[in-house]
């Protein structure tokens, strides 16, 4: 029902997931994204409250495979879950039960892993790692292009619904939270919105911090 990437960016320190399904509000429920501490995709039977539980692990310090591991031991109906997790060092970890759903695959590369259920073909993940890898930009961008390129290789075995990129930066809120729930493209609707947003981004930040600095704020009536 669902492909995915999580990522960190060296540079930067910021953790994002790019997620996309057949299922409406995929990001609703299954990115995850903690300033400082990491980003995690909890998916196919989904347990959304894995992801800040894993997200908790990571913050005290844990690297990804013991945080996915605390979390994932002896745990009730654990096999129905897929997790992806990346860390503060880049470190990743990921968790494909034995009851994922159809044709299923996981890839990881250099500060990212990507993984995915449903898929019309297994590899998918492996596609966008490399898209992600070979990409250029801010991380919002490089997780978009992987996704893209995730459903450009055949993406989900039937046509997706939603989609999602959710990117945390040095702030307790995302820095990137967009989703489409619901549309026939959601993929192409999401890059739009993207698009929109990215050049107005640091203007949000910076009217949440000073907004005694916001020159304008580009709305009917304000002058």
């Amino acid at each position: 029902m669902t492909f995915s990437i999580v990522a960190r960016c060296v540079r930067t320190g910021q953790f994002g997931v790019a997620i996309s399904s057949s299922s409406p509000a995929v990001a609703a429920r299954c990115a995850h994204v903690r300033a400082g501490a990491g980003a995690v995709a909890s998916q196919n039977i989904t347990d959304p409250a894995l992801g800040p539980l894993i997200l908790d692990q990571l913050a005290a310090g844990l690297a990804a495979p013991q945080a996915l591991g605390a979390i994932t031991t002896g745990r009730a109906h654990i096999d129905y879950r897929q997790l992806l997790v990346i860390d503060r060092a880049g470190q990743t970890a990921i968790h494909s039960g034995g009851q994922v759903l159809g044709l299923w695959g996981e890839a990881r590369g250099t500060d990212c892993a990507a993984g995915g259920n449903l898929l019309a073909r297994d590899t998918i993940p492996a596609t966008m790692v490399a898209a992600f890898e070979a990409a250029t930009g801010p991380l919002a961008e490089r997780l978009m292009q992987a996704l893209e390129a995730g459903l450009a290789a055949g993406g989900e075995a039937g046509p997706v619904r939603s989609a999602g990129l959710k990117v945390a930066d040095r702030l307790s809120w995302p820095l990137v939270d967009l989703r489409i729930d619901w549309a026939d493209d959601p993929i192409g609707m999401l890059r739009t919105a993207w698009d929109i947003y990215a050049p107005q981004m640091a203007a949000y930040v910076q009217r949440a911090e000073d907004p005694t600095q916001a020159p304008s704020y580009g709305v009917p009536g304000d002058e």
